[in-house]
């Protein structure tokens, strides 16, 4: 008798369950993405083709930075410019810090002439050490800062993680507004300031 309620009481659920989903609103798949051509075959699709804008360095207009300390996009034509290697380096020609400003350039930040990689070995008994201190949670380890003359080796390619912005047309409307906190950090990086933030 108490086995044929609860065996009740779940069919009654169940279809109360699937009458509530039936009733809801039917999504093609089409209107999920940017595609609006048949998901199923490549026939009709035409992907946008991507340009960068082509204004010199010095003559485009600077791209808001997305969020705070977001790599900020570049602006203008990078022909030329690529592949960066260590020892060849265009960007630094402008946004090194002693000529930026000169050239109406973004200065490289001091995040990019800093090293944040402690000196890390493991103790005989398999311990992690860094900076000459066991711990146990890595993630808890606040960052260690050393001041270098030059970009950091971790730093040198500007290009993975600073692009030129596409002149695409087929693209999503954003409305995401960047939450600055504070005053200039739309315009540059305070990263260095904050790189310990969150962590005890």
């Amino acid at each position: 008798m108490k086995l044929s309620k609860i065996t009740l009481a779940i069919t009654a659920a169940a279809t109360i369950f699937t009458i509530g989903c039936t009733a809801s609103k039917t999504v093609s798949e089409e209107s999920l993405g940017l595609r609006t051509t048949n998901l199923y075959t490549e026939k009709d699709t035409v992907a946008d083709k991507t340009t960068y804008g082509t204004k010199a360095a010095g003559t485009s207009t600077k791209i808001e930075r997305a969020f705070e300390n977001a790599p900020p996009m570049i602006p203008h034509d990078v022909e030329g410019m690529l592949p960066i290697t260590i020892s060849n380096n265009m960007c630094t020609s402008c946004h090194e810090p002693a000529v930026a400003e000169s050239m109406g350039a973004t200065p490289i930040p001091k995040s990019h002439y800093t090293s944040f990689r402690p000196h890390t070995t493991l103790t005989k008994d398999g311990m992690i050490e860094k900076e000459g201190k066991v711990v146990e949670n890595t993630s808890d380890f606040k960052t260690v800062a050393k001041p270098l003359p030059t970009l950091a080796g971790a730093r040198f390619n500007c290009s993975q993680c600073h692009t030129p912005q596409s002149n695409s047309t087929m693209v999503p409307k954003n409305v995401f507004e960047g939450d600055f906190r504070t005053k200039g950090s739309d315009a540059k990086s305070n990263l260095i300031d904050n790189i310990n933030e969150g962590v005890k």
